[in-house]
C-alpha cells in the first residue's frame, strides 16, 4: 500500500443522542432520529452503554419481533443471552458477535446474563441493523454466532494497534461471517499517538463511529459524540491517534437504493408490507420463544 495513495476524508457528521431502549437500558444513537431515518444500507446504530450495573439492575430487550433486515450485536464488555423463535440460543461474552437475519420474521430476546443480573457488572455493546434487499426480505431467518477467538485480527505495523475484522475485508484479511449485501465491520484500536492506514475492500459508503479517545482523519479530529461519514471514492482510511489512543468502529456498506417503509421492529419496502408484517406477528405467524409469554402489542 503506497503512503501516497489518496485516503478518505470526513464529508459529514451526525450527532449522537442518549436515550433508553428495550426494558430501559441506556443507548447512544446517531440514527434513526428525527430528520435521519437511516443511512443506506444501515437502519440503526446503537451503542449500548457503557453502563455499570449493581446486582439486580441490568436491563435488556425481552421477547420482541423483527422482519425485513438483519440485527448485528457486538459485545465489547459484558455478557448477553440470545434466544429466538427458531430455536437458536447463544451466550455472548466480551468480543463475541451475533449476526441474526430476521428475514420473513422472527421473535427474539436479548437479555443480560444470569451472572450480570445477580452480581452486576459492566455492559458495553453495539447493535447494528442492516437492511435486506427486497428480494431477501421474506427469506428464511438465519443466525450466525462468532466467538471472539474466531474473529480475524490484524496487528498493525510498528505496534500501532490492531483491527478486528468482523465482516468484510481489511488490510488483506477476510472475515468469516456471511453477509447478504457487501458489508465491512471493523473494530479499530490504536495506541496513543499511533498512525495507521487501513485498506478496505472497496470504495463503498463508509461510517466511522468513535468509542473512546480521539483521532484525526485527513486533518479533522473525531471523538465520541458524533458519527462521521467518510468519502466513498477512496479505499484507504488514514488515522492519527490522539494522546489517549483511539477505539472506533468502521462500517462500510453498498447502498440498496430501494424504498424504506418502517414501523418499529419491521422494515419493508411498502406500507402494505409493513401492515402485513404487523398482522402476521399478531397472528403468531412469526412464532414465539415461550408460549406462556404474551406477545407485545404492535399497534
Amino acid at each position: 500500500m503506497s503512503q501516497s495513495e489518496p485516503s478518505k476524508r470526513v464529508i459529514q457528521r451526525f450527532p449522537v443522542h442518549a436515550m433508553e431502549e428495550g426494558a430501559g437500558f441506556l443507548v447512544h444513537r446517531p440514527f434513526p432520529v428525527p430528520g435521519l431515518s437511516h443511512i443506506d444500507p444501515f437502519l440503526l446504530l446503537d451503542e449500548m452503554g457503557p453502563q455499570t450495573y449493581r446486582p439486580g439492575e441490568a436491563k435488556g430487550a425481552p421477547d420482541h419481533p423483527h422482519r425485513g433486515f438483519e440485527t448485528v450485536t457486538y459485545m465489547i464488555d459484558g455478557e448477553f443471552e440470545h434466544e429466538d423463535s427458531t430455536g437458536n440460543r447463544g451466550d455472548l461474552k466480551s468480543g463475541d458477535v451475533q449476526w441474526m437475519t430476521a428475514g420473513a420474521g422472527i421473535v427474539h430476546s436479548e437479555m443480560p446474563s444470569q451472572r450480570i443480573l445477580e452480581e452486576g457488572g459492566r455492559v458495553h455493546g453495539i447493535q447494528l441493523w442492516v437492511n435486506l434487499p427486497a428480494r431477501a426480505k421474506l427469506s428464511p431467518p438465519g443466525y450466525q454466532e462468532l466467538k471472539a477467538a474466531a474473529i480475524p485480527v490484524v496487528d498493525l505495523p510498528e505496534g500501532a494497534g490492531r483491527l478486528r475484522v468482523i465482516a468484510g475485508r481489511a488490510n488483506g484479511v477476510q472475515a468469516k461471517v456471511n453477509t447478504q449485501v457487501p458489508i465491512s465491520y471493523i473494530d479499530i484500536k490504536l495506541a496513543p499517538g499511533a498512525q495507521a492506514r487501513i485498506e478496505l475492500q472497496a470504495p463503498l459508503r463508509t461510517l466511522l463511529y468513535p468509542l473512546t479517545g480521539a483521532a484525526h482523519v485527513s486533518g479533522e479530529r473525531l471523538e465520541h459524540g458524533a458519527l462521521a461519514m467518510l468519502s466513498e471514492e477512496e479505499s484507504v482510511v488514514a488515522l492519527q491517534a490522539g494522546d489517549q489512543g483511539f477505539h472506533a468502529l468502521l462500517l462500510q456498506g453498498q447502498p440498496l437504493n430501494e424504498p424504506v417503509a418502517r414501523y418499529g421492529p419491521f422494515v419493508m419496502n411498502t406500507r402494505d408490507e409493513v401492515i402485513q408484517a404487523v398482522e402476521d406477528y399478531q397472528a403468531g405467524r412469526m412464532g414465539q420463544i415461550r408460549p406462556d409469554v404474551k406477545l407485545i402489542d404492535i399497534e
